[in-house]
């Protein structure tokens, strides 16, 4: 008998006072989803979440999860209070036996149990928070924001520890590569509106666009047909005029429809201003060394930086990245060694921890006391690239209203935090651009962007960032640190670095070992490549791949409909059970092929 959904959302409605944040929401998820939920930052993607999880009442509308099943929350701001350390805490509710599943998951996500709650950073919380949800292990998993603050390896652990889970998750997330390597199907909100899209997240933009285009066309029509409409009602006929009312009640319609259009929120009006020309060549570090105590950041490292020259620093946390880059544009001495600064550099930096904004400061106060880009005499104004703006236009720029000018930095979210330093740092005019952790918390759009901007940008730019996919986007040169003062530099994005580190870390002596006997005549000719059987295979797959992604985008729409289990049970036992059964297949013929293509690719 098949199972009924994990969970249920059927006709949600939620306002918080104000404009609905949502409306006649409604969703299914089934066991084995894998899902993205993906939207605009203040779309309400971590309110939906909290919906379903139980923790936030929805004004009207139905939750429904069977007897039995489930669901667990990863939240951004985890309450540790009453527990003394990061281990209490992620044990909660777990048992004794259950210690070495935290144990594991915390090695994995580089977490150490022992630390006091009370001296925790904010991403030691949310990985204490992340290994207890793993342990726990519930039906459905909800993981908001999982890879902010895990370094690239942690990120890696984590999608093979999600790949093998039967559990069913919804994750929210910036990180394309983590959505591209585990979701199945993608929830976005847009204007109080979630739509679903079975199959790869490879896909998910392109579909977006597409909807909007159609929506463009649509509203184009229908402003075209209104303005007909219009003047047809000025210009009628008097005789036909009482004859005729239906059509002049058929305009009002019109424009009652086109009133309650939403339109969709622009993208920010984000630009970078070009400082002074700089010399050639910004940066020339020679012999540079760094250590405190017996911790070593770099140790005799040259690295030369040309004007244009977009460098991403990656490795894991803790390695130094951040105070390499301060050593390279002068904010730190090294122990040895010389850092030389080009001519004419304009320097603009963004800070990871958002040092840079006073949290009790309002927006407002955050743009205009800061005397570099402040108008002389005008509170009101601020300095935009030699231009004085008003405040509020300029906030609206970066997608903040006009109420929010007067609010604390403490109300904003992290996406709105990193907007707010954009606004800051992008009001001065700059030729070397420091990225320390920019693509946390932002949106995607907010993400592509930026990476265009960054892309464009005339100046020279220094990126730490542990986003695969924007490094691979924007980088020209990736500089890796590899641990105890080892730094190694190497040609374009993490893409072109990461097979490089991954024979550097295969042991030496397998690279080295020489065998103390010749192997036998026959080994020495046996082909090491595919067989006639396993290229054919390797040419199908493919295709089965491709067979099987489209029948369980077909499932999940059938199974997207909300009635359908109470409507039609047997339909609904069928259809799940098929669905379950391609994606069994799917999963297994991904790994073949996958094993096909490294033996291909190893002869």
């Amino acid at each position: 008998m098949a199972q009924p959904p994990l969970l249920q959302l059927t006709d949600i409605a939620l306002g918080f006072g104000g404009d609905p944040l949502f409306r006649d929401l409604s969703l299914v998820i089934q066991q084995g989803d894998r899902l993205a939920l993906v939207g605009r930052n203040g779309s309400g993607k971590s309110t939906l979440l909290k919906v379903m999880a139980g923790l936030v009442e929805p004004d009207a509308g139905a939750r429904t999860v069977p007897s039995g099943t489930s669901v667990g929350y990863m939240e951004q701001e985890p309450d540790m209070a009453g527990h003394a350390a990061l281990g209490d805490f992620a044990l909660r509710d777990l048992g004794p036996a259950d210690l070495w599943r935290v144990e594991a998951a915390a090695e994995g996500l580089k977490l150490d149990l022992a630390t006091e709650t009370a001296k925790a950073s904010g991403g030691e919380r949310r990985r204490a928070a992340l290994a207890k949800l793993l342990a726990e292990a519930p039906d459905l998993m909800l993981l908001d924001e999982p890879t902010n603050h895990l370094d690239i390896e942690a990120i890696a652990w984590l999608e093979t520890r999600l790949s093998e889970t039967r559990q069913a998750f919804v994750t929210i997330s910036h990180d394309r590569a983590f959505l591209r390597a585990l979701t199945r199907a993608t929830l976005w909100i847009d204007r109080g509106e979630v739509r679903r899209r079975d199959g790869s997240f490879d896909g998910f933009e392109a579909w977006r666009d597409k909807t909007w285009d159609d929506e463009d066309e649509a509203r184009h029509k229908l402003n075209r047909k209104i303005k007909a409409e219009a003047r047809w009602a000025v210009e009628g006929i008097s005789a036909r005029r009482k004859r005729n009312q239906g059509r002049v009640r058929a305009l009002q319609a019109l424009r009652v429809e086109r009133a309650a259009q939403i339109m969709r929120e622009g993208t920010a009006a984000m630009a970078f201003g070009e400082g002074p020309k700089s010399g050639r060549r910004m940066i020339e570090a020679k012999g540079i060394s760094k250590a405190y105590g017996d911790k070593n950041i770099c140790r005799n490292f040259d690295l030369r930086v040309m004007r244009g020259d977009r460098v991403a620093f990656v490795g894991p946390n803790g390695v130094g990245k951040t105070t390499l880059i301060e050593l390279l544009f002068g904010q730190r001495d090294p122990d040895s060694g010389t850092v030389t600064l080009g001519s004419n550099i304009e320097l603009a930096v963004f800070d990871q921890r958002r040092a840079q904004l006073d949290a009790q400061a309002t927006l407002w106060e955050s743009l205009t006391q800061d005397k570099s880009s402040r108008v002389a005499g005008r509170s009101d104004q601020v300095m935009v690239r030699g231009t004085p703006r008003h405040v509020v236009g300029y906030l609206k720029d970066f997608l903040f209203d006009e109420t929010q000018a007067r609010a604390p930095v403490a109300a904003l979210s992290g996406g709105e935090k990193a907007r707010l330093l954009l606004a800051r740092i992008m009001a001065k005019p700059s030729n070397l651009l420091v990225l320390d952790e920019p693509t946390n918390d932002l949106d995607i759009e907010t993400l592509d962007l930026l990476q265009e901007i960054v892309s464009d940008y005339d100046g020279t730019v220094l990126i730490v960032s542990h986003d695969r996919d924007f490094i691979d986007r924007v980088a020209t040169t990736t500089v890796a640190l590899e641990g105890a003062g080892r730094i190694t530099v190497h040609a374009g994005g993490w893409s072109d670095y990461a097979p490089k580190r991954k024979l550097a870390e295969a042991p030496a002596a397998a690279q080295t070992r020489k065998p103390e006997q010749a192997p036998p005549a026959d080994a020495q000719k046996k082909p090491s490549g595919l067989t006639f059987t396993e290229k054919h295979r390797l040419d199908a797959l493919p295709a089965e791949i491709a067979r099987l992604e489209a029948e369980i985008v077909k499932l999940g729409e059938l199974l997207s409909d909300t009635q359908l289990f109470t409507r039609e049970p047997v339909k609904f036992a069928k259809a799940s059970e098929a669905l379950t059964e391609r994606q069994t297949k799917l999963a297994a013929a991904e790994e073949e092929w996958l094993m096909l293509a490294e033996k291909a690719e190893a002869s």
